[in-house]
């Protein structure tokens, strides 16, 4: 166990301005009891690192490594597409794996991702999502029916059109003609506490451009309002009605989303992708692929209280 002076070693990094504290576990255990303590004081922006919440990175016995999170108010997170992205990158360039792609254990199943290496600074990162769950059971949901489609639901007095799909978490996406409509940092509160959702839900509201291209602003579960939300942007997507792949503009810059039925995993430009999410059974019938940066800002010690 660490001694309660001895500082312990971070990384800070973003995808798209969603930004959280990294703990490299390969090289020293956290030796903190209290994760979810830890993930509340290392993420606060005034007392502490700053962040949208903190993402270890584990050795794992299924799979090349092991992704655990915590959002910024402690509470524990199955996944997050950027945060992913930001631990492919990590784990390529820092020698935690030889494997490019690489396989990502995480607490919502295992996940395969690709790192094109940095090219002037910038790094881009594909991940295979998993297949979209629409089924009220897998958000969870207290809703009748096989999904929750444009359904109305009432938000501070007044009804929202609000679709739900699950990434590994749950999203609730509410499509808007203007953003002028809503207000992100009461209506995204209000449906993620919404009484139908018994977790809580993560909430997008989206607006759609044109033919594979929308524009999308966030209220996470457990963090507020990101810059950016990698799972999201996937739901938002999917559910847009629009040409694959989509464009989708985030506050923090753009992701572009696929929804693809590999054929035998052969598609190019992601072929050796694919076919090792299919030899780890993370293929199926269909899945959401994911593109875009993973950065690193900077590194520091922390002297936990």
């Amino acid at each position: 166990m660490r001694r309660k002076d001895e500082r312990m070693k971070f990384t800070k990094m973003h995808g798209l301005g969603n930004d959280y504290v990294y703990l490299d576990c390969f090289a020293e255990p956290p030796g903190v009891a209290d994760l979810p303590a830890l993930a509340r004081q290392i993420s606060d922006r005034h007392r502490g690192v700053g962040g949208d919440g903190l993402i270890l990175m584990r050795p794992s016995q299924g799979a090349d490594l092991r992704m655990e999170m915590y959002n910024a108010d402690g509470g524990r997170a199955q996944m997050c597409g950027n945060g992913i992205r930001c631990v492919a990158r990590y784990a390529w360039e820092r020698g935690l794996t030889k494997a490019n792609p690489m396989v990502i254990e995480t607490d919502a199943g295992l996940r395969v991702a690709e790192v094109k290496p940095p090219d002037s600074g910038a790094c881009s990162v594909t991940v295979v999502m998993g297949t979209p769950k629409f089924h009220p059971a897998a958000l969870p949901a207290r809703f009748a029916g096989e999904r929750i489609d444009k359904a109305e639901f009432e938000v501070r007095g007044r009804l929202l059109r609000v679709s739900c799909v699950s990434l590994g978490n749950p999203h609730a996406v509410v499509f808007v003609k203007d953003f002028a409509e809503i207000d992100v940092e009461r209506d995204g509160p209000a449906l993620e506490n919404h009484p139908i959702f018994p977790d809580r839900i993560n909430v997008h509201f989206a607006r759609v451009d044109g033919p594979g291209a929308i524009t999308m602003k966030s209220w996470e579960r457990g963090s507020g309002v990101t810059q950016a939300c990698g799972t999201g942007a996937c739901a938002a997507g999917i559910l847009a009605e629009t040409h694959m792949p989509v464009r989708v503009h985030l506050p923090g810059g753009r992701l572009l989303v696929d929804w693809v039925q590999p054929a035998g995993a052969s598609e190019p430009p992601h072929t050796e992708l694919l076919k090792l999410a299919g030899r780890v059974g993370a293929l199926e019938k269909d899945v959401v692929l994911m593109t875009g940066p993973a950065e690193f800002v900077f590194e520091g010690e922390w002297n936990p209280s």
